[in-house]
């Protein structure tokens, strides 16, 4: 089973920490009929709640004809959200202060039900679309949300 933990810095100087561990049913790899899940399979982005629920804000602020966010999962503490984005994107990630995961090797399918135990849909997958968040649109949410927290921590 895969454990994820990162940590980020905030602004009193204390650490705030993303931990995740998927469920073993979500790490599995699915049957060639994808007819209970929500789409393909995807990765993880997790971030502290604080940022990113204000991501979430400028995601859905930004919405135009198409969604601009996926699925977006909240643990259970609401100490870190977990953005569903797609596969082979953990390769590539390097935004500081959140870590993407690539579940078991094999990207997490879209399930009904929470993947990661010990959480609960945010925003829950949208049947119809099987969309995930764009990883690119994302990392510019995160920036924004940071910048925007930084302001407000700065002007206390």
């Amino acid at each position: 089973m895969l454990e994820l933990e990162v940590g980020m810095k905030t602004g009193d100087s204390s650490w705030t920490t993303a931990q995740h561990t998927p469920s073993a049913e979500a790490s599995e790899s699915p049957p060639g009929d994808t007819a209970g899940g929500h789409g393909g399979p995807c990765d993880l982005v997790t971030v502290p709640a604080r940022q990113g629920l204000e991501a979430v804000d400028i995601l859905r602020r930004g919405a135009g004809e198409a969604p601009s966010v996926g699925p977006v999962l909240l643990d259970v503490n609401c100490d870190n959200l977990g953005f569903l984005v797609p596969p082979g994107t953990a390769a590539g990630w390097d935004m500081p202060g959140s870590a993407c995961t690539e579940t078991a090797g094999r990207g997490l399918r879209i399930p009904a039900e929470p993947p990661v135990g010990g959480s609960a849909w945010l925003l829950p997958p949208d049947s119809a679309t099987g969309e995930v968040t764009d990883p690119a649109v994302l990392r510019e949410a995160l920036g924004e949300a940071a910048r925007l927290i930084e302001a407000a921590d700065g002007h206390r």
